[in-house]
């Protein structure tokens, strides 16, 4: 054999190398998430978000203190889910009836609406990066779906009131209350738990400290909500 066709097969040896092992990593990444998610069952697990781990990484540093659900007290349990996923007891993962409205109104190009549940959200703080983007997006629904069947309602609703951002290197409900109203989450009223949640789908601009006129009328809707939630906050039980 010729020195030179020896060097090509040596260099197309490497390429396919390369390739296995470049495979073998995204496989690995995509299973790293159904993996940690059997973890995350472990109560004693406290996780934490992509957007903590790149604080972390620049060396911003965040704040995050754990709290148990129990030790949360049912006003900004509750404020929370009536704000961003009222149907989160009821629904396994995703809300296809919101979630079908969203597809109508961007196949009739109006106005996307919101149609996130608290498992996509989840998925997405744990997992994916933040950001408007339809990539994400679609992978986001697998992984609620995923979350949903393998974490009890209860342990979903706890990471996510531990990991959801409320601030600038701000995370979880503890945090945001000390932040923002100098007290523990048990102890916030039920004013302050709305105002809290409805900061949820913009923390970068919304302030619950010092509200706009804007946020403060979205809060008294999720307080008068909050108070009514009833049979809707069961599966927390």
């Amino acid at each position: 054999m010729k020195r030179s066709t020896r060097r090509v097969l040596r260099k197309r040896g490497g390429l396919r190398r390369w390739i296995r092992r470049v495979v073998l990593l995204l496989v690995l990444l995509a299973l790293l998430p159904l993996g940690l998610t059997f973890l995350y069952r472990l109560p004693g697990v406290q996780p934490i978000s992509t957007l903590m781990l790149a604080d972390a990484v620049t060396l911003q540093g965040y704040d995050r203190q754990w709290m148990p659900l129990e030790e949360m007290g049912p006003a900004i349990v509750n404020a929370v889910m009536m704000s961003e996923d009222g149907q989160f007891c009821s629904h396994e993962g995703v809300d296809w009836e919101a979630f079908n409205l969203v597809l109508e109104d961007a196949f009739a190009g109006e106005r996307a609406r919101g149609a996130s549940t608290i498992p996509m959200q989840t998925a997405k703080n744990l997992f994916l990066w933040g950001g408007r983007s339809y990539i994400r997006k679609a992978m986001e629904l697998p992984l609620a779906l995923y979350i949903d069947w393998v974490l009890p309602k209860r342990r979903i609703m706890e990471i996510y009131l531990n990991i959801a951002e409320w601030g600038p290197n701000i995370y979880g409900a503890e945090a945001a209350a000390r932040y923002h109203f100098g007290r523990s989450a048990r102890d916030l009223s039920a004013r302050q738990a709305a105002l809290l949640a409805v900061t949820l789908p913009n923390p970068a601009v919304r302030n619950p400290g010092n509200p706009s006129a804007g946020l403060s009328r979205l809060a008294s809707r999720i307080e008068r909500r909050a108070r009514q939630a009833g049979a809707y906050v069961g599966c927390l039980q």
